[in-house]
């Protein structure tokens, strides 16, 4: 996510608001209950661009909440778009989008479940097992984990190289029946269907085979690294992700 599906604001992160500011956001959170769909789906695209984060807090239903950490994020060329899988491989590799969509897909109907709450169902995923990709690559005894970086310049995720093997953790080219928009973290973004969305790391550009765990973004600031859905950061109300 950092996505667009992100987590609540560290603290310090963002700028101060005032109460104004703060009744205005209650004010269309009531409108959305009131208004139905057409007005909670206005409420989401102002939720994309509010920087104080308030409007995660309105009532959205199931509708995806657009979050960046960094502001704004570069569009890349399809074309010159590349995924690396580098670090401790015996055959690293820089796919193009041509690349990735001629190796075999895997498609799940898969919930997306934020931290925060709030949860997309049946969301239609297709792309290439990360597995596989590990398995093109030549996975070397002395790795452990794995870390993914962002072309947002900032965010990053990890994943263990046990949990790298679920074949629910996906590299996404598709979702929602469509190619991956760059809203939703488009070209390429990583669907980890058993863990809450912050896992899921959008404008995914490299995949780093390492000797340990590297915190992403979000550990930093003390979200859980080992974040599956109903076991994670004192949740335990929320339902795993089927």
């Amino acid at each position: 996510m950092s996505t667009a599906e992100r987590p609540d604001r560290p603290d310090g992160e963002g700028r101060p608001v005032g109460r104004r500011v703060v009744f205005g956001v209650v004010g269309l959170g009531a409108l959305g209950v009131v208004g139905g769909a057409a007005v909670q789906r206005f409420l989401a695209g102002v939720a994309q661009h509010d920087p104080t984060g308030l409007t995660n807090l309105l009532p959205l239903g199931n509708e995806w909440r657009f979050y960046t950490v960094t502001g704004s994020v570069p569009t890349p060329d399809p074309a010159t778009y590349r995924l690396s899988i580098s670090g401790l491989v015996d055959r690293p590799r820089q796919y193009s989008l041509t690349d990735l969509a001629a190796l075999p897909q895997t498609d799940l109907v898969r919930d997306f479940q934020c931290v925060t709450g709030w949860r997309v169902p049946n969301v239609p995923w297709s792309g290439i097992r990360l597995s596989d990709l590990l398995a093109l690559a030549g996975v070397q005894s002395s790795a452990k984990a794995l870390r993914f970086v962002s072309f947002d310049g900032t965010y990053t995720e990890s994943l263990t190289l046990d949990q790298a093997q679920n074949p629910d953790m996906l590299v996404a080219t598709r979702m929602l029946n469509g190619p991956v928009s760059h809203d939703h973290g488009g070209p390429v973004r990583l669907y980890a269907a058993p863990m809450y969305g912050y896992k899921s790391i959008k404008w995914l550009s490299e995949i780093q085979v390492v000797d340990a765990v590297h915190p992403g973004y979000w550990e930093n600031f003390g979200y859980d690294v080992d974040a599956w859905v109903g076991k994670s950061n004192g949740r335990n109300g929320d339902v795993p992700t089927s």
